[in-house]
Formats: structure tokens, C-alpha cells, sequence
């Protein structure tokens, strides 16, 4: 039997012929990442183990971008044992206030990702970067400091789900609606420890942001990762970012799949998912008029310029809603920098808009737009379980940056083909 993609990278990473699903392998990493909630945690594991020299110094990234700019003394604290770490064992790349952005869309942003690679963090979302075609999972801080001294990690290898993509995106709809509409369709355990493989003719439509996003929430659907292949728009993409050698692998025909899903892309609408799961999805349409008290627009799902492009399309000449607050967070001071050249920071102050520094606060309810009891938020980021943006009878609805700066302009859910 053949092997996916994701198989394919593990096997190459273990120095095996192959694997197979359910196989107990210890593979090679070529990136650790941690933040500044899991390093530390990680560093006192680290250090009451009795290390005392990290792997390869290049090979681990530390990017302070949760709890940052620092809210209060706790926050700070956090991010000084992390900085004192990477200070202590030369960490190359370590990424503070004023250099740093949220992690995920810093990483591809710097090319220190690359298709072929195997990539570990103290994050959740690690997922991303299957957009590039790398196998790259979420791990606990004990397996963080673990990766940090050896290198390596053990795996369970996972079984495989194929998503096969037809037609193309069009009018308002995003990768943003694509992966909710897959999330609705199996559920937030639909693909439990499993690889989500994205195949098909509708992939050659969708551009890598979109892709980071889809990749970004597989975790969502319960996947181990989400991968898409690379082609001729992810070389494109990895020019004049990544210097180094990498290697493209493709599944074989013979690949096993558990089951397969087929998304038409030309028949999917903008998309919200309701509380208090991913998987609650509905058409904007269906539940039009909703009332909302906030507007989140950023995150590591998206955060990246093409989102805030699009949302500054919206917003242009248009106010935010009486009662509405709106708040647009740009993924790295790239993007930022990039706002404000293309005047898309002027379109969201002159909206009504805070126009904030990266961070990840108000998607994990840490700072920046915590919400009190009894208030809802469309935002743009990935989660929307009971109490993740604060108060526990506070409400979020995920969407796309279409959808929900056309909500910040009505005050109330709306599909930005209804503008």
C-alpha cells in the first residue's frame, strides 16, 4: 500500500522505507517553535531535567506574540523567562515586542518553514504550515523541551483523510469559509489524530493565504495536520524567502484514505460558524440580522494582508456601527508596515476602527478585546468555545474578514454580497 503525503514526510524523517498508520516512529525536527504562554513551561521542564545545551540553535523559534505587548505583571514575567532562555542559549530565532508578530503567520513570513519539513510547537496551531506542504503539528510543552535538546519527537503516524477540491472561489468567499464548511460538515472530531489531505483541480484556485487558513484550523476537525501539495503557487510563494534545500512529496495513487470529502468550491457562500463549536456553521444568510457588540479582524488564521485588504475594501468610506467595536490586528509588523503604505490604516481609523499592534490577545480573550457577560463578537480567528474571548456567557461567531467587517458596518451579521 502507498503512502500520503504526510506518511511520506514522517517515513523520510525516520530514516525509514516507509510507515504506516498506527506505526510509533521517533522522527527528526526541523523547526521547534514556542510562545510566550509554553515556553516557559517548557524552560522549567528544560531546566529541572538538568539540560544544559539545546539541539541546534537555528532550529528553535521563540515568539513572544500571545499575551504581548505585555498586559500585566504576569504576562511579563512569562516573557522574561523566555527572552532570558533564548538569550542564554543564543536561540537565532527569538522574536520580541516591535520584531516580533503572531507566530504562525511570522514563521512563513521569515521562510523558516519550508515544504518537506517536519515542524513541532507549543501550539495548537502549528497545523499552518501544511499550507507549504510540511508536516507541522501541535505538541505539549514537555514534548517542546524535549524537541528543544534531542531534535527529535515521537509520533504515532496518522491515518488520512482526503478532501478533494472542485471549481474555484468567487465574489466574497475564502479559504476562511472552505475549511468552516468542512468543519460543519464532519464535525470538531470528524478528523480526530488524523492527517486532512487537500487534493483536487479547486486547489490551483486558492491562494496561499487561503491555504495558510485552511491548514491553520485542521485542528478544528480534531487533525493531527492539514497539508496541501506544493505547486507551481507555493514555489512561487517560497522565492526569495526560503534559501535552503527542500524537498516537494506527493502521495501515491495507491495512498490510503479512511474516507474522502468533496467540497464544490463554486457552490460554497460566505460561511459563520455560531457558538459554541467550529462545527455550528451556518450560511451568513441564514442567520442575517444577529446582533453583535464587537468585531475582531486579525489572528494567526487571518491576520495576513489579503484579509485586511479585503476588509479595508469594505470599510473604505464606510463608519462602524453605533455600538459596534471594531478592532483590526495586523499578523506581523510586515503587514502592519504594509497597512500603512497602502493606506489601509488610515481606511480603518477613519472607520471607526482600533488599528492595534500584532498580537494574539483578543482571540484567546488574554487583552485587546476581552468581552464581559452578555456580549457577542463575529471575529476572523478560530476558535469560539464558552469563555474563549472572556466572560463565559460572552458569545463568538467565526467568520471571514468579509463577513465580518461587513457586520462591523451594520451592526448585525451580514454577507458582504448584502452590502
Amino acid at each position: 500500500m502507498g503512502m500520503t503525503m504526510t506518511q511520506k514526510i514522517l517515513a523520510a524523517h525516520a530514516g525509514l522505507p516507509s510507515v504506516k498508520a498506527g506505526d510509533l516512529i521517533e522522527a527528526n525536527l526541523d523547526l521547534v517553535l514556542g510562545n510566550d504562554v509554553t515556553t516557559p513551561v517548557a524552560v522549567n521542564v528544560f531546566r529541572g531535567a538538568g539540560f544544559h545545551r539545546v539541539f541546534d540553535r537555528e532550529k528553535i523559534a521563540i515568539v513572544l506574540d500571545h499575551y504581548t505587548p505585555c498586559k500585566d505583571i504576569k504576562s511579563a514575567q512569562l516573557c522574561k523567562t523566555a527572552r532570558e532562555f533564548a538569550h542564554e542559549y543564543g536561540i537565532t530565532h527569538f522574536y520580541d515586542v516591535g520584531q516580533a508578530g503572531i507566530e504562525h503567520a511570522l514563521l512563513p513570513e521569515k521562510g523558516l518553514v519550508a515544504p518537506g519539513d517536519v515542524v513541532v510547537g507549543a501550539d495548537s496551531h502549528t497545523c499552518t504550515y501544511g499550507a507549504q506542504g510540511a508536516f507541522s503539528t501541535g505538541i505539549g510543552s514537555t514534548d517542546m523541551a524535549a524537541g528543544m535538546v534531542s531534535g527529535k519527537n515521537w509520533f504515532k503516524v496518522p491515518a488520512a483523510i482526503r478532501v478533494e477540491l472542485t471549481g474555484s472561489l468567487h465574489g466574497w468567499v475564502s479559504g476562511k469559509d472552505v475549511i468552516l464548511h468542512l468543519i460543519g460538515l464532519i464535525g470538531v472530531d470528524g478528523a480526530l489524530y488524523k492527517s486532512i489531505e487537500f487534493t483536487g483541480p479547486g486547489v490551483a484556485s486558492l491562494t496561499m493565504d487561503d491555504r495558510f487558513t485552511i491548514s491553520n484550523m485542521a485542528i478544528e476537525a480534531g487533525g493531527k495536520n492539514g497539508i496541501f501539495p506544493v505547486d507551481d503557487r507555493t514555489r512561487e510563494y517560497l522565492q526569495g524567502r526560503v534559501d535552503r534545500p527542500w524537498t516537494a512529496y506527493e502521495a501515491d495513487p495507491d495512498a490510503e484514505y479512511e474516507r474522502t470529502v468533496t467540497i464544490d468550491l463554486d457552490s460554497l457562500v460566505s460561511t459563520v460558524s455560531l457558538p459554541h463549536l467550529p462545527s455550528n456553521t451556518r450560511t451568513a444568510r441564514e442567520v442575517a440580522g444577529m446582533k453583535v457588540d464587537q468585531a475582531v479582524i486579525g489572528s494567526c488564521t487571518n491576520g495576513r494582508i489579503s484579509d485586511l485588504r479585503v476588509a479595508a475594501s469594505i470599510l473604505k468610506g464606510r463608519q462602524v456601527a453605533e455600538g459596534v467595536r471594531c478592532i483590526v490586528i495586523p499578523a506581523t509588523q510586515a503587514i502592519y508596515l504594509q497597512c500603512v503604505k497602502e493606506g489601509l490604516a488610515e481606511i480603518f481609523v477613519n472607520a471607526g476602527c482600533a488599528f492595534s499592534t500584532p498580537t494574539c490577545g483578543p482571540c484567546l480573550g488574554g487583552h485587546m478585546g476581552c468581552m464581559c457577560e452578555g456580549e457577542r463578537a463575529i471575529s476572523t480567528t478560530n476558535r469560539n468555545f464558552v469563555g474563549r474571548m472572556g466572560h463565559v456567557q460572552s458569545e463568538v461567531v467565526l467568520a471571514s474578514p468579509a463577513v465580518a467587517a461587513a457586520t462591523a458596518v451594520k451592526g448585525v451579521i451580514t454577507d458582504p454580497e448584502d452590502l
